[in-house]
């Protein structure tokens, strides 16, 4: 009866470590596998931020995907993917996939942004909402700005005004900020406001074509044709892009003579 017990505990000890076994090697393999996730999905955001080369970003953001499925973070960059593609129906399903499994402040910013391409403002105002009520959040400067493009959209102007003014106060670099800031004083009718704005990028940035054609508004608007022609002939002077320099000239000739 001893030897019996015996047996019996001896061949409990060997399942009990053929299954710890078996655990331990479970546990190597899932580690693995996020790790290579991990790396594939690094060689996507990579490559997302280099011209020419968002067919690998797919590819290896979709590796990481297969490899381990329903990563929020890699959901996300997908969804970004497909944005930069034009294909804005798939963008946003991944940003939905995304905020199933994660409702990081940077996916609500993120999914913002998408909501005011495709002009759904009051969407886009509760989701930039959303990203900014975690202070935590490192990119509150674009999270405002998402918010401001909203409140734009909507024609609150004043709320707007506030919202890329506070993202100014978080990152004062942010260029975006000023042109957000100078449309929406154009829009209200401003034009003092927005051509001292338009007038403050084009001194940092003499050869910035969006700055350029933002003053000429607003001197049409004042009609003051000749602040423009002005501006233009220094603009076509210094301009090292050909079609930069020919649409100048164009607004030259459509200015006509002083």
């Amino acid at each position: 009866m001893k030897y019996f017990i015996r047996i019996i505990a001896i061949i409990s000890a060997v399942i009990l470590l053929n299954a710890c076994a078996s655990n331990s090697n479970h546990s190597i393999d899932e580690d693995k596998e996020r790790k290579l996730a991990y790396i594939h999905y690094q060689l996507g955001v990579d490559a997302i931020s280099k011209a020419g080369m968002l067919p690998k970003a797919f590819d290896e953001l979709m590796k990481s995907n297969s490899i381990l499925p329903n990563q929020a973070h890699v959901l996300d960059v997908l969804a970004y993917a497909w944005l930069l593609r034009g294909d804005f129906k798939k963008s946003e399903a991944y940003y939905l996939k995304a905020l199933q499994y994660g409702t990081s402040a940077s996916i609500h910013n993120n999914y913002a942004n998408l909501l005011n391409k495709l002009k759904r403002f009051t969407e886009a105002e509760k989701s930039a909402r959303k990203a900014l009520d975690d202070p935590r959040y490192p990119n509150q400067d674009l999270a405002f700005i998402n918010l401001g493009n909203a409140l734009l959209g909507q024609k609150k102007f004043i709320k707007a005004t506030r919202s890329f003014q506070q993202a100014k106060l978080f990152n004062a670099s942010n260029s975006i900020t000023d042109f957000r800031l100078a449309d929406a004083y154009f829009q209200q009718h401003k034009w003092h406001e927005a051509r001292l704005l338009y007038e403050m990028i084009i001194q940092k940035q003499p050869s910035n074509r969006s700055a350029v054609e933002g003053l000429l508004a607003v001197l049409n608007k004042q009609h003051n044709k000749y602040q423009a022609r002005m501006m233009l002939k220094q603009f076509s002077a210094q301009t090292s892009a050909p079609l930069d320099k020919a649409w100048a000239l164009t607004e030259l000739d459509a200015l006509g003579q002083p």
